[in-house]
């Protein structure tokens, strides 16, 4: 039989009836194959301890003789306590057994019986969670614990797992070739899942482990590579003829040069512009990197070619920034940039979509109002995603289809590690900005207990003093009764009281577009010099002029997310200032506000980001894209993710891996999947 590719039907499993199986199709397990490969999330440690090495409150399992008849006592409706003394070793202990009360008539004095509980040691009690007569299974010491629901028991699924093996002991045929696991000192296949369910001890947990994560990111990697080269030698898309002459003049115009990192990732941008395939790379560098004059180079070698641009934001203040910033840029070479949103409406909005289809607007800038269908383009030639992460997938596949496989540029500010954002966003290739511009000061960030306002209060005053400005960030709009949180209309009415000679201007996500550009237009201005919002002022905002930011209750926000509010300073010359106003009352959260003060390195923040949430609320969308693994963590196995990245890519470009029955199991799955086309095999 085929390795955990057989369609043995469950209910094949002696045990298994009709109720059982519909309980069990609610866990995703159908076949046995699904059995297999329903792994325990944790496992309860049966190994007996001396009570001696446990400390208190530790869940531990004991051996020992019963010392007295069993007391029950009855409470509430049908529930039950027995108390019994037990010797185990040198310690005579009480132990504790709620709603089991049928151990009263099995136990008698100098039973031998097995404890497993939380170990109380100021009252020399043990709170039972399993108690049976006897000593322990020797190979039931790592007992596997499964995610289930109603229905079905974790006991079931031990048993039925147990069955499984006796009934099907060669369904697990091996499916990695002799020289990987050779060369990775990897188990075998069947060996593997056996032990991740019934592990003997933690080394063979780890080998176990090791192997089917290695096989977890090889499989999701082949896919993924055999995807990007099917689709690469099946899409045509637009060699750009690059103008170095006019490209060279563009980039001299720019107020600054170019710093090695954005010469680099530009060189890779425009060698996939000019190649025929359609470009899909994602950009990505800190705050301040300066992504956003790499996206105008790009869009101005696409308009010199003959071809449209178009950029799509998150949001609508960053689109106007993005228009801002590319007309001026764009001004001395006669480049049309239009700016496309919700707020363009009636006749400017219909003169808009002409001068759009007809090929006058060269650079359309905009938010998701781009991948609206009355939205028309001349000749698009490269789209550029500003904030990916922020959009759904099916948003940014809607713009993809507005020209005739246009080049695709994705751009983000939230630093991600090179090896999960290989993993996450799939088939893409990664060019990283990894060098700030130079001549800019470090900002300088300090965490403050919120009792301190008033020291926070004479800071601001003081750069304020200076012709600077300041943002206050607060989490909530209004009032909360779960949150104990500072709010935005609070936090304005406070400051416009303790700083009546400064304007305060308030933002926040319920105003219009038209209400949030007036504010911002004050604060660019300086006709107001604090700006409280909540976090509409995250990404993109840029007013040189600002010195100096505040969050309030700082320990709510993510590592991320607080890097990159804390980015919207420190664009000037001038020395900026964060403070983190946080009682921080968790070690997470004062870890958290150690790493700010420490660091304004992006990725090192984002790296720690990840292992504190987790991949997927990192990116906090199941649109993002972020791949579900059984075992694999992307994060803590990035090394193996890695390797089998690299594997991966080498075999799919082997012609012995497409045609050799040593990678039958491997290709299988791919060529089932519309993935194995002769186009793999130039």
């Amino acid at each position: 039989m085929k390795a955990l590719r057989s369609k043995n039907p469950i209910t094949e499993l002696r045990g298994v009836g009709a109720r059982l199986a519909e309980d069990l199709e609610q866990l995703g397990i159908r076949t046995v194959d699904d059995l297999f490969n329903y792994y325990p999330y944790r496992y309860d440690n049966y190994e007996i301890k001396d009570l001696a090495e446990v400390q208190d409150q530790e869940q531990t399992t004991v051996l020992g003789k019963v010392q007295s008849s069993p007391l029950l006592n009855y409470y509430g409706k049908k529930k039950s306590r027995l108390s019994v003394r037990v010797l185990t070793g040198r310690y005579l202990i009480s132990v504790i057994v709620f709603n089991r009360p049928y151990l009263k008539r099995m136990l008698s004095i100098g039973d031998q019986v097995t404890i497993t509980g939380k170990w109380e040691r100021n009252r020399a009690t043990l709170a039972a969670t399993d108690f049976h007569k006897g000593e322990p299974d020797q190979n039931a010491q790592w007992a596997p614990v499964y995610p289930v629901k109603a229905g079905v028991s974790v006991k079931r699924i031990r048993t039925l797992v147990k069955q499984a093996f006796k009934q099907f002991p060669d369904i697990i045929e091996e499916n990695l070739p002799a020289s990987l696991r050779t060369a990775y000192k990897l188990a075998g296949k069947a060996q593997a899942v056996h032990t991740i369910h019934f592990p003997e001890d933690q080394q063979h947990l780890h080998q176990a482990r090791r192997r089917l994560v290695y096989e977890e990111f090889l499989t999701y990697q082949l896919k993924l590579k055999a995807y990007k080269r099917l689709k690469r030698a099946s899409e045509t898309g637009i060699p750009f003829s690059i103008d170095s002459k006019q490209l060279q003049a563009f980039i001299k115009s720019l107020p600054f040069p170019l710093t090695q990192a954005q010469n680099k990732v530009l060189s890779e941008i425009l060698q996939d512009m000019a190649h025929a395939a359609p470009m899909n790379r994602l950009l990505q560098g800190d705050v301040g990197s300066g992504k956003t004059v790499v996206a105008a180079i790009a869009l101005y070698a696409a308009v010199c070619a003959g071809y449209q641009g178009a950029l799509m934001a998150p949001t609508e203040i960053l689109a106007e920034q993005h228009t801002e910033t590319l007309r001026e840029l764009f001004r001395p070479f006669s480049v049309s940039v239009g700016l496309l949103t919700g707020s363009v409406r009636g006749k400017r909005r219909r003169e808009l979509l002409e001068q759009i289809s007809s090929g006058a607007v060269q650079v359309l800038i905009g938010t998701h109002a781009l991948i609206q269908p009355e939205v028309h383009f001349h000749q698009l030639g490269l789209v550029i995603t500003d904030e990916q992460h922020r959009f759904g997938v099916g948003q940014r596949g809607a713009l993809r289809l507005k020209g005739k496989e246009p080049d695709i540029l994705y751009m983000t500010a939230t630093p991600i590690p090179r090896t999960l954002a290989l993993s996450v966003f799939g088939d893409m290739d990664v060019s990283t900005i990894d060098q700030l511009p130079g001549g800019r000061k470090e900002i300088k960030t300090y965490w403050v207990q919120d009792n301190a306002m008033d020291r926070v209060i004479r800071f601001m005053k003081h750069e304020l003093d200076q012709g600077r400005q300041a943002y206050v960030i607060c989490p909530l709009i209004e009032e909360s009764e779960q949150l104990d949180v500072q709010n935005a209309l609070d936090v304005h009415g406070y400051l416009t009281q303790a700083l009546p000679e400064y304007s305060v201007a308030l933002m926040h996500g319920k105003l219009t577009s038209e209400e949030k550009d007036q504010v911002m237009e004050a604060f660019k201005e300086h006709r107001a010099q604090i700006l409280v919002s909540t976090t509409v002022v995250e990404v993109g905002v840029n007013v040189p002029n600002a010195s100096l930011m505040i969050i309030y209750d700082a320990d709510r926000f993510g590592l991320s997310q607080l890097h990159q509010l804390r980015g919207r300073v420190g664009r000037g010359s001038v020395q900026s200032y964060c403070v983190l106003l946080a009682d921080a009352k968790s070690e997470t959260s004062r870890e958290k506000m150690r790493m700010m003060t420490e660091t304004t390195d992006g990725f090192k923040l984002s790296g720690y980001d990840l292992k504190l949430r987790g991949p997927g609320d990192f990116f906090g969308t199941k649109q993002s894209g972020v791949p579900s693994f059984k075992l694999a963590d992307l994060v803590h196995d990035y090394r193996t993710l890695n390797t089998a990245r690299d594997d991966a890519a080498r075999l799919v470009h082997s012609e012995a891996f497409w045609k050799s029955d040593t990678f039958r199991l491997l290709r299988e799955p791919l060529i089932e999947m519309g993935l194995g086309e002769s186009s793999h095999l130039d």
